[in-house]
């Protein structure tokens, strides 16, 4: 056994202890500082992981976690190409749906009102299963969408002040005709029949969505895309898909996963994690200081026990243990307090902003400012045990120095001394 009967009995002995053991200010004061700790710890990662899946599936939401460029701009043959992806396993195994895309940036013009955009052609059943996660449709059913007929983001389409049935001027520098005196811009009207939501400010402001067909006749790369997207069940395997299409596919063509093309994004939330997990980590770090209080102050108070126990003939390993087992179990009380609550308010976390934003009057979580409308929250098992055992483990290394204190103890010269 790690630890005897007799060791145990002292331990919990001291821990009951009103003046320095666990009754003690100090004590309580630690065992609060660690359930704060770890409960703090595991909200805050909860609900930075809730934001980090949430905004991640709005951005690559219409984008590929895979997409194929080539050098020279366009894809040719991209049906061909695409029916060579799914035959190979690691893809096959991986991908959901691949989606060919014709894309180019242009300016958009109606009733006198200018913005830049991003148009794309896609083609619709490929759109509609896009916009099923959240995304709100005004206007005409993307099933019924011909060919010429636009989708416009919604604050786009406010700024333009254009609504279903206006005419929207797509001017493109691309794909112009040529001249004596240089290439003119290409200029084509189509009607806007639609307009979404998806509550991400680059797509409502700055995308414009048409049948495939229209967007290679109006960017002039007929029969060819600009790029494919590859939609893959798990993110986190488009590395695998990566290498898969880097060995079949031949030269001049680009491989890009989600992580490349939103590198800024990613880094700027994983660092943010990162530092408020070292942030909180501290409150847990000042408990288990606490802890060493608490215990030096116990090993000063029982001098004259430790003394008479080793004269009993009570070990050096003995008398560690006895002060490892009293501190570490302040600990896991903690740690066990805090994961119960961390969890509880984790799942519960939406609730909870609702009661506290009725207690104060304001509004804690503004939709419009996140483009989010409820606190997103995702509890990861082994970051929550990973938290209580961290909180565990800094109240077992606190125990050290006072149990070594205790563990040398002259009890010739204590009890000499009293």
């Amino acid at each position: 056994m790690l630890f005897s009967k007799l060791e145990k009995k002292i331990a919990f002995r001291y821990l009951r202890a009103k003046k320095r053991g666990f009754g003690s200010v100090v004590s309580w004061v630690s065992l609060i500082g660690i359930t704060l700790g770890v409960a703090t710890l595991i909200v805050v990662m909860s609900v930075m992981g809730g934001f980090h899946d949430t905004l991640l599936s709005r951005i690559i939401g219409m984008n590929g976690h895979v997409v194929v460029y080539h050098q020279n701009g366009t894809i040719s043959d991209y049906d061909f190409l695409i029916d060579k992806m799914r035959q190979n396993k690691v893809v096959a195994k991986y991908t959901t749906s691949i989606v060919p895309i014709a894309e180019g940036q242009i300016m958009a013009s109606a009733k006198g009102n200018n913005s830049g955009a991003m148009v794309r052609g896609i083609r619709m059943p490929d759109l509609i299963s896009k916009t099923q996660n959240g995304a709100r449709i005004y206007g005409k059913s993307l099933d019924a969408v011909n060919d010429g007929e636009l989708i416009i983001g919604a604050s786009l389409s406010r700024a333009l002040h254009v609504t279903a049935g206006d005419k929207v001027s797509l001017i493109s520098a691309n794909g112009g005709t040529a001249t004596p005196f240089g290439t003119m811009p290409r200029i084509m009207a189509y009607p806007v029949v639609s307009s979404f939501f998806m509550g991400m400010y680059e797509y409502d402001n700055g995308y414009i969505f048409m049948p495939l067909a229209t967007a290679q006749k109006y960017l002039n790369i007929e029969n060819s895309v600009t790029h494919i997207d590859l939609f893959l069940s798990d993110a986190e395997q488009s590395e695998d898909v990566v290498k898969a299409l880097d060995t079949l596919l031949p030269d001049g063509f680009i491989i890009r996963d989600w992580r490349d093309l939103n590198r800024g994004f990613v880094g700027a939330l994983q660092v943010e994690s990162s530092v408020m997990f070292l942030i909180l980590l501290l409150i847990v770090i000042v408990a288990a200081f606490n802890i060493i209080s608490s215990l030096v102050m116990l090993v000063k108070d029982k001098n004259k026990d430790i003394a008479v126990l080793r004269t009993f003939g009570v070990s050096r390993k003995s008398m560690m243990k006895i002060f490892i087992l009293a501190g570490t179990y302040i600990g896991v009380i903690g740690a066990t307090f805090g994961t119960l609550i961390g969890v509880l308010m984790a799942i519960y976390i939406e609730p909870i902003r609702k009661f506290f934003q009725f207690i104060t009057g304001r509004d804690l979580f503004p939709a419009q400012l996140y483009s989010l409308s409820e606190l997103p929250s995702k509890l990861v098992p082994s970051t929550v045990i990973g938290i209580a055992v961290i909180a565990i483990a800094l109240a077992f290394l606190a125990t050290l120095y006072p149990a070594w204190r205790a563990a040398n103890t002259d009890p010739v010269e204590t009890l000499r001394n009293e």
